[in-house]
């Protein structure tokens, strides 16, 4: 008996040795922030293994990539301004507005052709039938429909028509269609600072999902280390079967966030490919958080000043200046119209030279028409333009009311991240310390087992905070940055 209470005895001390080297470890490797996960224990011979690794990996830990790499393909880590590059380039609403640039170039270009003269060139052949009933010997025969000059003609003019604008209507739709054209540039401008706005989305999005993928791995790690610890507690007769049983539950727990934690980063890197045009299968991986405290001074070169610059001002003035000559256009269809055309050619009846001489010429004609009565069309016109003009005005005083509002959140938001940047960074530390003291007080017996498991939770929990308040930073800076105009 005396035997095996000194074998139970030694095992005991060789137990609490093990749980101190640890906790010693765990301390120096929190310092460094670079330890690799531990090593499985070997119950059988624990004096031949290597010192145990750290419990609680630090925070500074590298990220892996969120998809394992293929033979052949290359993991590098892809820069936002890559990211933005690539989005550019891809099929997207804002090739879309530079398509309708495009589209309003032209309606300029047509706008102004509008006032040349448009050459033309007809040659025809009509064929009349005679006049029935006999006719005088020696004459020529009559045509049977008056309408035509002969019973065969031949006819061939060019000339050229256009329009005199003395009403001003086609000066009115050029200045409209000019315009329209700076207002779809500014539109283009519009989707894309959204297309920058929704990559820089998505870009810090997975940055986020890959930092709570291995925040969550961490944990997991750390999980199953404390469950070996306590098997081999429960083996020494150390701590009871329950606890046991607790640290599964725990290690269960961690297992199931890392799980989640990867299907969420698989989603979020999808969303970031089909911005940037990768391939579903390509691996795609970004720039950590950064852990750094986020510099409040870069936030001061952003004012409410600036608002005015946004390309949404631009593009609200150059529509009213659009509804503007509308209105005018309207006016212009009830003044008098003067069109003219000038043709030169031949229209005989015979291709023979005297003939053909004969019925060679040219004919000019000026045409003005005066507009007396359509109903109220044209007023009605006028008076869409207005409304047009005025819903335009408004547009801007509430797009200046949202975008201040969209100002002032976003900086509130970017202090309120950065506050929480600096107090989680502060709390992590304290977690880190906590898991430590809980360990070191199950061990020597002073704590139960959901102190350690408390602690453990605890420190996921502000880790994974302090991930959300890097994202929320670079999010509402981002956002204040594009309501400031910038």
């Amino acid at each position: 008996m005396d035997q095996s209470r000194e074998a139970s005895v030694r095992t005991s001390y060789l137990l609490r040795f093990l749980l101190a080297a640890i906790v010693l470890v765990t301390t120096v490797s929190i310092g460094r922030g670079q330890e690799p996960p531990a090593k499985p224990l070997d119950v059988q011979s624990p004096k031949q293994n290597p010192p145990p690794k750290p419990v609680i990996p630090a925070l500074a830990a590298p990220f892996s990539p969120p998809v394992a790499a293929r033979p052949g393909q290359s993991t590098n880590t892809l820069a936002l301004d890559e990211a933005v590059r690539l989005a550019i380039a891809q099929a997207s609403s804002f090739q879309q507005a530079q398509l309708a640039e495009l589209i309003a170039a032209e309606d300029v270009l047509q706008a102004r052709l509008a006032f040349l003269p448009r050459a033309a060139g007809s040659l025809a052949n009509l064929y009349n039938s005679p006049a029935r009933g006999p006719h005088p010997a020696g004459t020529p025969r009559e045509m049977s429909f008056i309408s035509a000059d002969a019973i065969t003609k031949y006819e061939a003019l060019a000339g050229v028509t256009g329009e005199l604008d003395i009403g001003g209507r086609l000066r009115a739709a050029l200045r409209r269609n000019l315009a329209l054209l700076e207002a779809a540039r500014a539109g283009t401008e519009v989707a894309r600072r959204a297309l920058v706005q929704a990559v820089n989305e998505a870009y810090y999005g997975l940055a986020l999902a890959s930092a709570r993928r291995s925040s969550a791995a961490l944990s997991l790690t750390a999980a199953e280390e404390f469950e070996k610890i306590t098997q081999l507690l429960l083996d020494g007769g150390e701590v009871a079967e329950v606890d046991l049983r607790r640290a599964r539950l725990q290690t269960a727990t961690r297992r199931d966030e890392s799980e989640q934690a990867i299907a969420a980063e698989s989603a979020a890197a999808d969303s970031l490919r089909v911005l940037v045009g990768y391939d579903f299968t390509t691996p795609i991986v970004t720039t950590e958080l950064a852990i750094a405290p986020p510099d409040m001074s870069e936030l001061d070169r952003f004012t409410s000043a600036t608002i005015s610059r946004r390309p949404e001002f631009v593009q609200f003035e150059a529509e009213r200046r659009a509804a503007e000559q509308e209105v005018k256009a309207a006016r212009g269809e009830r003044l008098p119209q003067v069109s003219y055309s000038f043709n030169g050619g031949f229209d005989s009846d015979s291709f023979r030279s005297s003939p053909l001489r004969m019925h060679t010429g040219v004919l000019a004609g000026v045409s003005v028409t005066i507009p007396l009565f359509d109903w109220g069309a044209s007023r009605s016109r006028e008076r869409q333009a207005r409304l047009r003009a005025q819903s335009a005005e408004s547009q801007r005083a509430l797009a200046l009311r949202s975008f201040t509002q969209q100002f002032y959140t976003a900086r509130a938001q970017a202090v309120s991240a950065a506050a929480r940047v600096r107090v989680l960074q502060t709390s992590l530390s304290d977690a880190e310390l906590n898991v430590q003291a809980s360990i070191a007080r199950y061990r020597a017996g002073e704590a139960p087992i959901l102190e350690v498991t408390d602690s453990q939770t605890t420190l996921a929990t502000q880790r994974a905070a302090l991930f959300q308040a890097l994202f929320d930073y670079q999010m509402a800076r981002a956002r204040l940055a594009q309501a400031a105009g910038q």
